[in-house]
């Protein structure tokens, strides 16, 4: 008898351990909020890290390791916990690999994104404006950028998506100062300058003029956070509630 509890008790505390390991495993892919979609202007998809999809709605939070994919006529604005602000201009994605941000430790600030195609606007918030300047890092298929307090924009052209334009990377600075490196070289731009990085390997070079690869998010993208309505809502009608699903 002695030996049938035994290994009853034996049983039930390796199930325990099991689910105690599938939580933390849980927990794990699922990753930690770092910031919010407060604008949206069509459909947004999150590629998280179990390999889920899941739709956006305004108000959806953004998780640490989701790819966000907008669709051919969507424009997306996320504000991060550091209060950087990122807006996303139609048929991108964008990467967060690492975000971690604490009022009180500001040595262990850390955000690593990725543009993997299309372009965005970001004005950069506490991350990279104290403690370590260079915890701040935007990679893209050519180079990678650094910030030093600043509002800019980067888009990577390939396929005839900028029209003319030949394929690469190409920033824009509208305030403070970028930092774009590659196997190729180091190149500061400042307020008012434009970029071009062709390659991985080729050095960024300062171009004279605005190439035009830049792009302005519509009035409904760049107002204030849930002025808007949805569309299809009536005037005066009580906004609608985000819903979030996912796709498997």
């Amino acid at each position: 008898m002695r030996s049938k509890r035994t290994s009853s008790t034996a049983i039930k505390g390796l199930l325990l351990a099991l689910l105690a390991l599938c939580l933390c495993i849980g927990h794990a892919l699922a990753g930690q909020t770092v910031g919010t979609v407060t604008h949206l202007s069509g459909p947004l998809l999150a590629k998280k890290r179990d390999g889920t999809t899941k739709v956006l709605t305004r108000n959806s939070t953004v998780e640490e390791g989701d790819t966000l994919v907008t669709e051919k006529r969507t424009y997306a604005r996320i504000k991060f916990i550091d209060s950087s602000d990122v807006t996303l201009r139609p048929g991108t994605l964008f990467k967060v690999e690492r975000f971690a941000y604490d009022e009180k430790a500001p040595k262990n600030d850390s955000a690593v994104m990725s543009l993997v195609k299309g372009g965005l606007r970001s004005v950069t918030g506490k991350i990279g404006k104290r403690g370590n300047q260079d915890a701040y890092e935007m990679k893209t298929p050519t180079a990678t950028i650094g910030v030093r307090g600043t509002a800019y924009g980067a888009t990577f052209c390939q396929g005839g998506e900028c029209g003319k334009l030949p394929t690469g990377l190409y920033v824009d600075v509208a305030d403070g100062k970028i930092v774009v490196s590659n196997k190729g070289g180091t190149q500061l731009f400042t307020a008012g300058q434009f970029g071009f990085v062709p390659s991985p390997t080729a050095p960024p070079v300062v171009l004279p003029k605005n190439p035009g690869a830049s792009f302005t998010p519509p009035p409904a993208v760049t107002g204030p956070a849930n002025s808007g309505q949805q569309k299809g809502s009536q005037p005066g009608a009580a906004p609608s509630k985000p819903v979030d699903c996912e796709v498997r």
